[in-house]
């Protein structure tokens, strides 16, 4: 099955470290980075789609993040 997961943050260096450490987990980008301004936060925001293949079958509670 295909997962995907959409990570955001402020534009941070903990944003980059979140995608990296996806990647590091199999995780692959998915079309481009987004980036745009939180009026409500007062920030900057990043965000980035990812996808990666894993054997099963889906559910809705499956918890992408420790794929």
């Amino acid at each position: 099955m295909k997962l995907y997961r959409f990570l955001s943050a402020e534009d941070t260096s903990a944003f980059c470290h979140k995608v990296t450490a996806a990647l590091n987990k199999g995780w692959e980008l998915y079309g481009s980075p987004t980036y745009a301004y939180d009026a409500g936060a007062g920030a900057m925001r990043c965000g980035q789609a990812v996808v990666k293949d894993v054997a099963g079958d889906y559910h809705p509670e499956l918890k992408l993040g420790e794929q």
